[in-house]
């Protein structure tokens, strides 16, 4: 089950975290995975790890806003049957704490970054006579998350463009869902509590850890373990679905 034999995939941000997962899972898998990253060498140990276990990966030099450098990266890659919007940035601010320019730059990568490489892989998709697009929205899209503004909008339009995507796609055999997690146990999360908690991290971590009601952070093989099956031949009865992955979040803290 879960057989990606044969299958070539791309990984928006694939070079660390939840990209990363993803990208080792799916080659794990059998797909030919190509990683789309601001440098190659932020997508060199996600290669290592892929290669050393025997299977394929190849790295692009690609900034997700750059609608030119996406089609010029796509099209060396050719035909895919997967392609995976992960690439993303992270912000924290309320509406009249967060300025033009970090709001301008949110969007840029996790609102324009998902749909330049829409743009250029549905034809893609297509050549290849179908296949799969799995988004990376969030909790923030779903609930009302504090000094998260400019994230949460951004999410809130990968969650719809989802949606779309999957209506308006559903006849020419490409299927279009996202997921989204929770807190996810990531190196963004380790380096967020040094800077900003550098004498309380082990503190903090356990209090962040246990706003999900689990009672703690999700792990990135997690996140890419429904990632696979999202991408696999067994989910071809699947489009248009977001998919918490929260620990009971979204439905169990109230």
């Amino acid at each position: 089950m879960f057989s990606l034999n044969h299958k070539k995939a791309v990984v928006t941000g694939g070079g660390s975290g939840i990209g990363q997962a993803i990208a080792v899972a799916l080659a794990a898998q059998g797909a030919e995975v190509h990683i789309i990253e601001l440098s190659t060498d932020k997508a060199t140990a996600t290669l290592s790890q892929i290669t050393q276990a025997g299977n394929q990966a190849y790295s692009h030099a690609c900034n997700v806003a750059d609608q030119a450098a996406v089609g010029q990266a796509f099209s060396q890659i050719g035909p895919i049957n997967i392609l995976v919007n992960n690439a993303g940035i992270a912000h924290i601010g309320k509406a009249d704490t967060t300025t033009e320019a970090d709001f301008d730059r949110v969007m840029q990568v996790n609102v324009k970054g998902v749909y330049n490489c829409l743009f250029a892989g549905i034809p893609q998709l297509r050549q290849a006579g179908g296949g799969v697009i799995l988004n990376m929205a969030s909790i923030a899209a779903l609930v009302g998350l504090p000094d998260r503004f400019a994230y949460s909008a951004a999410k809130g339009a990968v969650k719809a463009m989802t949606m779309s995507v999957a209506k308006d796609y559903i006849h020419e055999n490409i299927r279009c869902n996202s997921i989204s997690p929770a807190r996810v146990h990531t190196p963004f999360v380790d380096g967020f509590l040094q800077q900003n908690y550098p004498d309380q991290v082990a503190e903090m971590f356990e209090k962040l850890s246990k706003t999900q009601p689990i009672g703690r952070m999700a792990r990135p093989e997690e996140v890419a373990a429904l990632a696979v099956y999202l991408c696999s031949d067994e989910a071809g009865f699947i489009t248009g679905v977001d998919y918490p992955i929260d620990g009971g979040f979204t439905t169990l803290n109230n």
